[in-house]
């Protein structure tokens, strides 16, 4: 199917906290592979798998020590491929991760880099000679904390690390590393992968004349958590030569057909929604992974902004929106402040489904499932364990599923690599799915209505000038959404019918819609199209 990809659902699985299959502890393939049933009956377009490949796991496999092989802790490349075959028996396209920014520095390349100026692949990583004080050549920080430069002895040089220090960053201005990289998709895309999320895609490439970064401005003068926030990362990332890659990159995957890419984008506000608009231009991403909904906003303005944003500068291209991932933590604890939990977590599923792009969901989202809070002995997350307590990492969102209520909630028949705490352990598919009212049985309704609905897939979206708290589009003419986003009831004049379709705390009498805490609802036209007023 031409195009599957837009206005697709995608369902994010962290392979380390889905499936155990052998009692290690660690979620694996085989393990996932039992349990596709379970994405195939909720009613998702794809599956995306986080990094599977060799790794010494210090960044929980975005350490990649080779590229074209399964860890031995998730499988073998046999299990790999069981995987994608009973996906595609049960209609399920496969995605996966590709971390081509950097490597470990256990790869190889990097070790043969490290070993001489003169190496065979001496520039395949970004190297740079000390100032004449000994300092970085200049101050790029590390998202994980401290310069993003580390001296290497046997060099006597730095190089540049925008996560960990053994996360060491590919030279994409080396033709070479380009054509290697591609080489690595094609073996993927050749097992019969069904397209990549591409990690941080605006980290590729660094300015060549190693420029400072200058001050983000801020209107706090409190210094944040981690003093990488304080700077606009002009020269480090987003640089203009990501262009022609990410060209070169479509160029690759238009040989296959019905493939997709979606690329990770992450940068300053005033410069995230031009970034996502260029990179989705034709002949580059199909899509861009959006940040904007993944922090702590939860207003009919913030939505309306970014979504208007989008399509206002890229009418050409494609978003993909998410409320949770493995790197935040869990939209329903994040938004706690703004309804109770199930009602929230229904309310949040309906206006994500709702959303003009593709979509993304994380495990556990469609439970309802909230974020573990964890002891500091129990973290293994590197940024967490370096800024507690005042951040605590992303191990909170990255727990184990829970699929019954039996001891280690169906994971795993061994100790789970990270614990499963009962606010965690209460809310799992099997007590979910007797319930007809549960959270799942929501999504599932709220998924088989998006696939039902054209509109909620491509057709575009007009705004109602309503104020807050009350969220309302158009998607084409069939169809308005309406949300109450708060926990008092509000009253609307309103011109349709209410729809025969997932709904919560909504009622329709005569031209006056009341929605309760975190209401919503669809509403069709009737004699003219859907109107909305305070």
């Amino acid at each position: 199917m031409q195009d599957w990809w837009r206005g697709s659902v995608t369902y994010q699985v962290y392979p380390r906290s889905f499936q155990d299959s052998d009692g290690d502890g660690i979620g694996d393939l085989p393990g996932i592979t039992a349990r596709l049933d379970h994405l195939a009956r909720l009613g998702v377009d794809a599956v995306w798998l986080s990094p599977i490949f060799r790794s010494p796991m210090a960044d929980m496999g975005y350490d990649v020590a080779d590229y074209t092989d399964v860890d031995p802790l998730f499988g073998t490349l046999q299990d790999f491929d069981t995987l994608v075959a009973r996906a595609h028996e049960l209609g399920l396209k496969v995605i996966i991760d590709q971390v081509i920014s950097h490597s470990s520095d256990q790869h190889p390349f990097f070790q043969n880099s490290r070993s001489s100026r003169d190496a065979e692949r001496a520039d395949w990583y970004v190297w740079a000679d000390a100032r004449p004080d000994g300092s970085p050549p200049n101050n790029w920080l590390s998202v994980f904390g401290g310069s993003a430069w580390e001296w290497d002895s046997r060099r006597r040089q730095y190089y540049l690390h925008n996560f960990l220090p053994s996360q060491p960053d590919f030279n994409f201005h080396n033709p070479a590393v380009q054509d290697w990289a591609l080489s690595v998709l094609r073996f993927w895309l050749d097992r019969g992968v069904d397209g990549f999320r591409l990690d941080t895609v605006n980290y590729y490439f660094h300015d060549r004349d190693l420029r400072s970064n200058g001050p983000l401005p801020r209107t706090d003068n409190r210094p944040p958590v981690n003093p990488y926030e304080l700077q606009d990362h002009e020269y480090s990332k987003s640089r203009p030569e990501n262009l022609s890659w990410l060209a070169r990159m479509r160029a690759l995957l238009d040989e296959y057909p019905d493939r997709t890419m979606v690329g990770e984008v992450g940068d300053a506000p005033h410069r995230n929604v031009k970034i996502m608009a260029e990179y989705t231009r034709p002949g580059r991403l199909h899509m861009a992974y959006s940040f904007d909904m993944l922090g702590p906003e939860f207003t009919a303005a913030h939505f309306r902004e970014k979504i208007e944003g989008f399509f206002a500068g890229a009418p050409d291209g494609w978003p993909m929106w998410a409320f949770s991932n493995h790197d935040v933590p869990r939209h329903v604890t994040r938004w706690q402040d703004h309804g109770k939990p199930d009602a929230l977590a229904r309310q949040t599923a309906a206006l994500l489904l709702s959303m003009e792009g593709s979509i993304c969901l994380y495990q556990g989202e469609e439970l309802g499932q909230l974020e573990t809070e964890l002891e500091f002995d129990e973290l293994t997350d590197p940024p967490g364990i370096r800024f507690w307590p005042d951040y605590k990492g992303r191990d909170g969102c990255r727990t184990p599923m829970v699929w019954d209520g039996s001891e280690q909630g169906g994971f795993t028949s061994g100790h789970p690599w990270l614990p499963i705490k009962p606010p965690q352990a209460a809310r799992h598919v099997a007590g979910q799915e007797a319930d007809a009212t549960s959270v799942l049985a929501f999504y599932r309704q709220m998924l088989a209505f998006r696939r039902a609905t054209p509109a909620l897939r491509t057709a575009r979206t007009r705004f109602f000038d309503l104020a807050e708290p009350v969220l309302a589009f158009s998607r084409g003419d069939d169809l308005a959404c309406v949300f109450n986003l708060s926990g008092q009831p509000v009253t609307l004049t309103a011109q349709g019918l209410l729809a025969k379709t997932p709904s919560q705390a909504a009622s329709l009498t005569r031209d006056r819609l009341t929605l309760g805490a975190n209401g919503f609802c669809f509403l069709q036209p009737e004699d003219g199209p859907v109107m909305l007023a305070p």
